[in-house]
C-alpha cells in the first residue's frame, strides 16, 4: 500500500532513473577485487571486462570479511566508472547466501550521498542525492532515502526534477515511487515533481551543440 504522499509513474524513465539503478549497481562492481566470483563467472566477466571502464574507489579505509563476504570502504568515498562519480563516507557491500549482492551508501560527514552521471554527447548531467542510497541485487531496486532529490540537467539548464523523503527505481519493470514524509527534501514533506516542456531542453542542447561547434 503507498501513502498519499506518494507518487508512482508507470513509464520507462530515459535517463535519470535508469543511470540512478546503475550508478549504485556500479558500486558493487567495486567489490570484485574482494568478493571472487566463481571460474564461470570469471570467465564472463572477463568477457565484460573488455567492453566496460575501470571502476576506482577512493577511500581513507577498506575492510574485507571473507567469511562475512562483505567489504567496507570509510572515509572520503570517491568511486568513478567511466562518466559516472559516486561520493559517500561509508560503502557497505554484502553478498547474501544467493549470491545476490546488496550495497549501502551513508554519510557521515558530508550532507547527503550524491550520484553524478554525464552524457557529453547529449551535454546532459544526472544528479540524484539522499542521506543514504541501497541497492539490492535480488530485487533490483535502488532506494535513495532521506532529503531524496533527482536532478536532470541539459546545458547546466535544470530540465527534470523529483523531491521527496525516498525514491525508488525498480528496474524490472522501469517504474519509480517517490514518497512523502517528514525527512523529505521539501519543505511541507510532501513529493515535489517538475517536468519542463521538451522545448527547453532542446533549446538548451542547441545552445551548447551551437557553442561547442568549431568556427570556421
Amino acid at each position: 500500500m503507498t501513502s498519499p504522499d506518494s507518487a508512482r509513474l508507470g513509464h520507462k524513465p530515459k535517463l535519470s532513473f535508469s543511470l540512478l539503478r546503475g550508478a549504485l549497481a556500479l558500486c558493487l562492481s567495486a567489490a570484485a577485487l574482494a568478493l571472487l566470483p566463481t571460474a564461470p563467472a570469471l570467465a564472463q566477466a572477463a568477457a565484460q571486462d573488455a567492453a566496460e571502464p575501470d571502476t576506482s574507489v577512493l577511500s581513507d579505509t577498506l575492510t574485507y570479511d571473507d567469511i562475512a563476504k562483505q567489504t567496507i570502504y570509510k572515509g572520503n568515498i570517491i568511486l568513478t566508472r567511466g562518466a559516472m562519480t559516486l561520493m559517500a563516507d561509508q560503502l557497505a557491500i554484502e553478498q547474501d547466501a544467493e549470491g545476490f549482492q546488496h550495497g549501502t551508501a551513508t554519510v557521515t560527514e558530508r550532507a547527503r550521498v550524491t550520484i553524478r552521471q554525464e552524457d557529453p554527447a547529449k551535454f546532459e548531467l544526472m544528479v540524484a542525492e539522499g542521506v543514504r542510497g541501497i541497492y539490492n541485487g535480488k530485487t533490483e531496486e535502488v532506494e535513495l532515502i532521506g532529503k531524496a532529490v533527482v536532478n536532470r540537467y541539459v546545458c547546466g539548464k535544470l530540465q527534470d526534477s523529483i523531491q521527496g523523503q525516498r525514491i525508488i527505481y525498480r528496474q524490472k519493470d522501469g517504474t519509480y515511487q517517490a514518497f512523502g514524509g517528514a525527512e523529505s527534501a521539501t519543505r511541507d514533506g510532501r513529493v515535489r515533481s517538475v517536468a519542463r516542456p521538451r522545448a527547453n531542453a532542446d533549446a538548451a542542447l542547441a545552445e551548447c551543440q551551437r557553442k561547442s561547434s568549431p568556427r570556421k
